[in-house]
């Protein structure tokens, strides 16, 4: 199966780009799901720098369809969201600069889930303009460091790759574990 893709590939890689921006929106959409996995497809399946910028096209792309998105479902449920919450409330009223700033600078931020800062975005006044580009360019330097960890990853033998995989499941779920009993009496 793997034999007749890679060579079913080289011949439709246009397709597997389009299906890579697909797979960013539905990342996107979802708010949750981490998109390091398609960044690294892309760099395996193309060289570093076309899979670095068809994961950037892709996050651009799956940014501004949730934005849209949210919004949309925001209005609708807005009045009951807001009563709730003191930052949605001031956010709601963000225009303009401050919020191209705010969105520039979560999304330079590695631990801030993009899901997060679009639903944000979605509720301020913010213009979808306004919010792609800022998305888009404070994205790129945290999608140039993950590409380069995922190529150099990518070099390591796959018994290597194989323990970097098992610690980092180890690591999440020692966190879950912390967040279950200590994180959820602290908030």
């Amino acid at each position: 199966m793997t034999e007749l893709f890679l060579e079913w590939m080289p011949e439709n890689r246009l397709f597997i780009a389009l299906l890579s921006i697909l797979a960013n929106v539905m990342i996107a959409l979802s708010g949750i799901l981490p998109s390091a996995f398609l960044t690294a497809a892309n760099i395996a399946l193309f060289d570093f720098q076309i899979g670095l910028s068809l994961s950037i096209i892709g996050e651009a792309v799956g940014a501004i369809v949730s934005f849209y998105f949210y919004r949309k479902g925001l209005l609708k449920f807005s009045p009951q969201i807001t009563q709730k919450n003191k930052l949605l409330l001031k956010l709601q009223h963000t225009r303009g600069w401050e919020a191209v700033f705010l969105v520039l600078v979560l999304r330079t931020l590695p631990f801030v889930p993009s899901g997060v800062v679009t639903l944000f975005a979605a509720y301020s006044k913010m213009g979808i303009f306004s919010f792609s580009a800022a998305s888009t360019l404070g994205k790129v330097p945290s999608l140039i460091i993950e590409a380069y960890a995922v190529k150099r990853a990518l070099e390591f033998s796959v018994g290597w790759q194989i323990l970097i995989v098992v610690i980092l499941i180890m690591v999440w779920m020692i966190y879950l574990f912390w967040k279950k009993n200590n994180g959820a009496s602290k908030f």
